[in-house]
């Protein structure tokens, strides 16, 4: 529900960075709660699509690739314009599995080591949108591993199907 109190403007509206509006191929950007913004170092935003049909990678299709060109090349003009930091000195990326399912992309300075922005669970948009050009259902077919911490009910649920 958060989510959509920021996409609605019922919440955080003073902290959105920028905003495409259309309902299809738009986004908010806003800093994430993990950045406390005093320095550059440690940059850390979320992009939130508009649509509300997008939950995560596994969802993405070719037809979904102006949507995601816009959010790297926007979000990264933001990002410049707003705090002097170039695209490329951004790491740009969607975690599989997500945090939450509402499809976002992070972030996050270059040299920041940000929680989960390994390769065992982040997805750089800018590949993202090269396999979806190559083939536009590649995320629908593809296995993708992904790391679970121990305390996960996800791993619980694997374990206690006997699938580990």
């Amino acid at each position: 529900q958060w989510v959509y109190n920021i996409l609605e403007k019922k919440a955080e509206a003073e902290r959105i960075v920028y905003e495409n509006p259309d309902p299809e191929h738009g986004f908010v950007l806003l800093p994430d709660l993990k950045w406390d913004q005093s320095q550059l170092d440690d940059l850390y935003l979320i992009a939130l699509v508009h649509r509300r049909d997008l939950k995560s990678l596994r969802d993405l299709t070719g037809e979904h690739l102006p949507l995601l060109r816009n959010i790297l090349r926007e979000g990264k003009e933001a990002v410049a314009a707003r705090y002097g930091v170039p695209g490329s000195q951004l790491r740009v990326y969607l975690h599989y599995q997500p945090s939450y399912y509402h499809l976002h992309v992070h972030f996050t300075a270059l040299g920041y080591e940000a929680p989960g922005c390994a390769v065992e669970r982040a997805h750089l948009l800018a590949d993202v949108v090269d396999n979806l050009a190559r083939d536009g259902a590649y995320y629908r077919g593809r296995a993708l591993s992904f790391a679970l911490r121990a305390d996960e009910p996800l791993l619980r649920r694997f374990q206690d199907a006997g699938r580990l």
